[in-house]
């Protein structure tokens, strides 16, 4: 049975994420995967969860090596790191308080 909540996220609203119900894990899974894929970037937010985040580029200034920073980052190259950025929030928002507790030192949404 479709619910004014699914209806909503179907179509665009832009509410909060599900929110995770230990025994109806299964359930909250496929209805984040929808969630995420309604983002803008979507693709990319979930491709965020599941092949985790962007392996940052390095370059080389004066002989020494380092990571870019966000500024020197490609257009893409940022919108796949906001969207890393992204997928670890839409996930923690769906997670119960004494799930958050448990997992909110992760930093990487595959972890998560």
């Amino acid at each position: 049975m479709t619910t004014l909540a699914d209806k909503s996220l179907l179509s665009g609203g832009d509410n909060k994420p599900p929110m995770l119900e230990k025994h109806l894990y299964d359930s909250w899974k496929s209805i984040m995967e929808l969630y995420m894929m309604n983002r803008p970037h979507g693709r990319m937010i979930l491709a965020s969860v599941e092949k985790g985040p962007l392996v940052w580029p390095s370059i080389t200034v004066d002989g020494v090596t380092r990571l870019k920073e966000y500024t020197e980052l490609t257009p893409a190259e940022a919108i796949q790191a906001d969207c890393d950025n992204k997928a670890i929030n839409i996930i923690l928002q769906g997670l119960p308080i004494e799930i958050y507790a448990l997992v909110s030192q992760h930093r990487v949404a595959k972890d998560l």
